[in-house]
């Protein structure tokens, strides 16, 4: 029997309880707008290292690639907002199943290392073309987008723009991570030769996790360069890769809302901290800290043992060291069998 605060529905209306709460507990439409957006990213993360099992550093790339398009299609060319984001969308695609096509060839350190190579030569790359990405500067004056003939300028207006969309690929990643495609990359994750053993084609369906991981992304992206209005170098730099890799584990893996968690308390924490303390990064370590050798689950974790207090049912086992971390007991483990 699927535990109750893992049941698809009940996912999904926490994603929609959290869309109605921002507006309501938070003065800054632009804040709830990054919430949403890097809870996104966070999400399509969630795809390769929770569920697949694949740690990349690679995230950043997508993401500063879809701010880029959104910053060229919107100013220099003149597309409407729903071309560009769809551009975003198949961009991001193709360049991801390019890099993991290159970085799955190796596993383990290598393949991180592969990962950290891509993302920094997609740095240097923006940084040297800065005819095209605008170098150290941006693409700038992004606008943001039309309905209709009114634009959305106003903060809460481009929230509820942004909160649609939002809800709308949250549930597609979901469908993908219940989908027969979500339970074969969980038995790739935890057993890959067995899974290849038995006739999956283990290559291939690490590639189509990382297109799908990195379309996602790359939407994100274009999302944030028009909350912004400019499409930052730093959106490519490996550190985005970092936050995003800090957000995922934070909130939880192998939980696509979790993947929400971790983005909110990441950058409220960042709000409140960084105007009291210009270190407070020190405190962000010592949460990582803590997260790692005692709630490797997450904030999901918490809130999962919070429930079984309250139903007075088993608590969700934290995961082994030795195993990848999982948040849904009822699907993780494909295989029992030792690495």
């Amino acid at each position: 029997m699927i535990p109750l605060l893992d049941r698809p529905l009940v996912q999904f209306g926490l994603a929609v309880a959290v869309v109605l709460i921002l507006p309501v507990t938070m003065r800054s439409g632009t804040l709830a707008s990054e919430i949403l957006i890097f809870g996104l990213a966070v999400a399509a993360c969630n795809l390769l290292l929770g569920y697949t099992g694949l740690l990349s550093f690679g995230q950043g790339i997508f993401f500063g690639l879809g701010s880029y398009v959104a910053g060229l299609g919107l100013v220099r060319v003149g597309l409407p907002a729903p071309i560009v984001l769809l551009l975003a969308l198949g961009g991001g695609a193709l360049v991801a199943a390019a890099v993991g096509w290159v970085s799955i060839r190796r596993q383990g350190v290598y393949f991180v290392m592969l990962t950290l190579a891509f993302s920094q030569m997609f740095y240097f790359l923006a940084y040297t073309f800065s005819g095209l990405t605008g170098g150290d500067n941006g693409l700038l004056d992004i606008p943001r987008p039309r309905l209709g003939d009114t634009v959305l300028s106003g903060p809460w207006a481009y929230y509820a723009f942004v909160a649609v969309l939002f809800l709308a690929l949250f549930a597609a990643l979901q469908r993908v991570a219940l989908s027969t495609f979500g339970r074969t990359l969980l038995a790739i994750r935890d057993n890959e030769a067995r899974a290849g053993a038995i006739g999956y084609p283990v290559r291939a369906f690490k590639v189509a996790a990382f297109a799908i991981s990195g379309a996602v992304t790359a939407f994100a992206g274009a999302l944030h360069a028009m909350l912004i209005g400019v499409a930052p170098l730093s959106n490519i730099d490996y550190h985005t890769s970092e936050t995003l890799l800090i957000m995922t584990i934070i909130g939880g893996t192998a939980n696509l809302f979790a993947s929400l968690l971790g983005a909110g308390a990441y950058l409220l924490a960042a709000d409140a901290l960084s105007a009291i303390w210009p270190r407070w990064l020190l405190l962000l370590g010592l949460l990582l800290i803590v997260i790692t050798l005692f709630l490797q689950r997450g904030l999901w974790g918490l809130i999962e043992r919070a429930v079984a207090l309250v139903t007075r049912a088993p608590p969700p086992e934290d995961p082994a060291p030795d195993r990848p971390v999982v948040s849904n007991p009822d699907v993780a483990p494909a295989s029992e069998a030792t690495r």
